[in-house]
């Protein structure tokens, strides 16, 4: 076919648009592809102890003995929908018994059984194995301003507890430190805490970190904060002989300013590029934001509309950047009203009816506001209290259960047509969506909610190609 322009006649145009492509293309590689921890469980540094994460999941499991000793008393805990299916006087243990018996017949006969009964054993076994994902060792609110003397001991007996930690192999998969804000008034402290820290820690450990190690800005509200956090991690490596980019903070997005500033513009990105390359998350602070918005406290919680729009200006804004997002926390715990716990003799009847009504309200509470964070996209919150790692993870787990039959057919559809656009009953997928299904089989295999072995029977994937996290490297994989 006759052409007007020769090929190689475009070359000063696409010049400058292929680097523009891969200037992009640095600043949004996509998602990191590694795992996101589902929460992150703030503590004191004064509280903190090697064996930290091993007592909150013995305390979390005591909370289930005591307050929902079977599944279907913690259905009715937290209100899941649909008890009416299991009958008048359902016998739990007897149901447990059929369904871990044949587990496929019970999920075609009497799914809402399945259902519940899996999460709940699920949530206990979790609990057993790795109470925490993530947590954060807190120079901030969780510790408070105390005198410099303190504080410095405070930070090397925390360095000390994490290093011992370290060496019995009992710290979750991810784990930090949360220093306090870069103002004026407390950056001296923060950095002195900082150092104090890692010398310690490095002195202990023979210089080595625990993997997946972060550091917590607080209130950031300007660039300069975040790229003075980065000049003193750079500073701290080079002095004790950390490879350069060793230390990764996290920015913690909870004022007006982080959003917005001065001129009106969104400050979400200059925040994080501020940091040259060291930031790896966001986390949103529910009651500092809402305080900041001028919102009194009786309306400060994760669902509030200004939440929400925060929120939704943070996911436009690191979309593709491979930034993890983590929403707040529930400041209602689930702790009972009267001292002694239900079962103990010094309660009455009636107090112990109350203390069992405050915890399932609780519980209920945070089940919603975790479901809410879930089905807006954002896959990690914070927890604060042991108590509430039992709600975490049935939100979590049954936020993906309640899907697993549907996303399987999608995805083991979509495979099968090799990328070629499909419909499965009403949904139509196209390849982008492929990416978005192997996502959640990703993320509920990390945290637990399905094994990799039931993965790979549901959509006939192999644990290889789900450990690619790539469907485009999985489709070329079936081609060939």
């Amino acid at each position: 076919m006759k052409r007007s322009l020769a090929a190689d006649s475009l070359k000063d145009i696409f010049a400058p648009l292929q680097r523009a492509h891969e200037a992009f293309a640095s600043r949004y590689p996509g998602p990191r592809g590694d795992r996101q921890p589902v929460h992150t469980v703030y503590g004191g540094a004064h509280l903190f102890r090697a064996d930290t994460a091993k007592r909150l999941g013995e305390k979390a499991l005591e909370a289930m003995d005591e307050y929902a000793p079977d599944f279907i008393a913690f259905a009715r805990a937290i209100e899941l929908p649909g008890l009416e299916q299991l009958g008048g006087s359902p016998d739990a243990a007897a149901i447990a018994k059929s369904i871990q018996a044949n587990p496929e017949a019970a999920r075609k006969d009497n799914r809402y059984a399945w259902f519940v009964c899996t999460v709940y054993h699920r949530v206990r076994e979790k609990l057993r194995r790795e109470p925490v994902e993530d947590f954060r060792i807190d120079f901030e609110d969780g510790f408070g301003n105390r005198p410099d003397e303190e504080e410095d001991r405070f930070a090397a007996a925390a360095a000390g507890e994490l290093g011992a930690g370290l060496a019995a192999g009992s710290l979750p998969p991810f784990i930090g430190l949360r220093i306090k804000p870069f103002n004026e008034e407390l950056r001296n402290r923060s950095v002195r805490t900082l150092d104090i820290f890692l010398t310690e820690l490095l002195g202990k450990t023979g210089g080595k970190l625990p993997k997946n190690f972060f550091i917590t800005l607080p209130k950031v509200t300007i660039p300069k904060e975040s790229s003075a956090l980065a000049a003193v991690c750079s500073r701290l490596e080079s002095t004790l002989g950390l490879p350069a980019g060793t230390l990764q903070v996290e920015l913690m997005i909870e004022t007006p300013q982080s959003i917005f500033n001065e001129r009106g513009e969104l400050n979400l990105l200059p925040l994080a590029a501020a940091a040259q390359g060291r930031c790896v998350g966001a986390h949103f602070g529910t009651y500092d934001y809402t305080a900041g918005r001028g919102i009194t406290a009786a309306h400060q919680h994760m669902m509030h509309f200004a939440c929400d729009f925060a929120k939704e200006a943070m996911q436009l804004a690191y979309a593709g950047t491979g930034i993890w997002l983590s929403d707040g926390a529930t400041n209602i715990l689930p702790v009972p009203v009267h001292h002694g716990g239900a079962n103990s003799s010094s309660v009455t009847r009636k107090q112990s009816e109350e203390n069992h009504k405050a915890v399932h309200q609780a519980w209920k509470l945070h089940f919603e506001h975790i479901r809410h964070s879930l089905v807006n996209g954002f896959y990690q919150g914070w927890d604060l209290h042991p108590v509430q790692l039992v709600t975490r993870y049935a939100a979590v787990f049954s936020f993906f259960l309640e899907s697993l039959d549907a996303a399987s057919e999608r995805l083991r559809n979509f495979i099968e047509k090799a990328a070629q656009a499909t419909l499965v009953g009403e949904v139509f997928d196209d390849a982008a969506t492929g990416q978005g299904l192997l996502n959640y089989f990703l993320r509920a295999i990390n945290c637990g909610a399905i094994t990799a072995d039931e993965a790979q029977r549901l959509t006939g994937l192999t644990q290889a190609e789900f450990r690619s996290a790539s469907f485009v490297k999985i489709l070329d994989g079936r081609k060939k």
